[in-house]
Order: C-alpha cells, then sequence, then structure tokens
C-alpha cells in the first residue's frame, strides 16, 4: 500500500539541502528506504513565504499570500513510499529524521 509522509519542522531551524545531505542520521534513514526499495516520489517544499492559497466560497475565488495556517510548523516535503501495512509505514516514519525535531504525518494514498 503507497502513503504519504508530510515531513513537517519548524521552518526557521530547518536544515539547508546541503546539511541534510551531510547528515549522518538523514544518510542512515536513506539507505533504509533504498534498502525497502526506495521512494515512489518525494520533494522538498520551498518555504512558506513562497505558498500562495486558494480558497472559493460561495463561488467567489480568493488567493492569498502565504500558507493556510499561521503555525511554526510547516510542510517542509513529502515521501511517497510502499509499505505491506501502516505498521510498516510507521515503523519507516519513526525513523525519519524529522520525527525526532518535528513530526513525520502518516496518510494512506486512495488507490
Amino acid at each position: 500500500m503507497k502513503y504519504v509522509f508530510l515531513i513537517c519542522d519548524d521552518e526557521k531551524t530547518s536544515p539547508s539541502p546541503e546539511e541534510i545531505a551531510a547528515d549522518p542520521a538523514h544518510q542512515a534513514y536513506s539507505a533504509e528506504v533504498d534498502r525497502r526499495g526506495g521512494t515512489l516520489g518525494g520533494a522538498r517544499l520551498r518555504p512558506v513565504a513562497d505558498a500562495t492559497t486558494v480558497r472559493v466560497r460561495d463561488g467567489e475565488t480568493l488567493v492569498s499570500d502565504g500558507p493556510f495556517a499561521e503555525t511554526k510548523d510547516f510542510v517542509g516535503g513529502i515521501d511517497i513510499v510502499d509499505c505491506a501495512d501502516l505498521d510498516e509505514a510507521l515503523a519507516l516514519a519513526a525513523r525519519h529524521p524529522y520525527a525526532s525535531r518535528g513530526c513525520v504525518e502518516v496518510r494512506p494514498v486512495w488507490e
């Protein structure tokens, strides 16, 4: 079954891509994901300052700069993984380095 990991953190303290690549915890997580067959997709997202939110209310389109909600945690990236079941997905998410500094929300994909 496919799962999406929404990787959340405080963007004010989020490491750069170079720091992530050099981090042993991220290297170990990547090796574990590769051992399990790799990710099906994923991406690191730009900061919330680059976000635009679209809402339609009563037929009127409302566009605003910034994220949907004001919060210190933001979705900084996503991983799409294939796991046997939710227990396996949760175990893998627990190994993600951001689980110990922010959070990793696990959502099953409709198939």
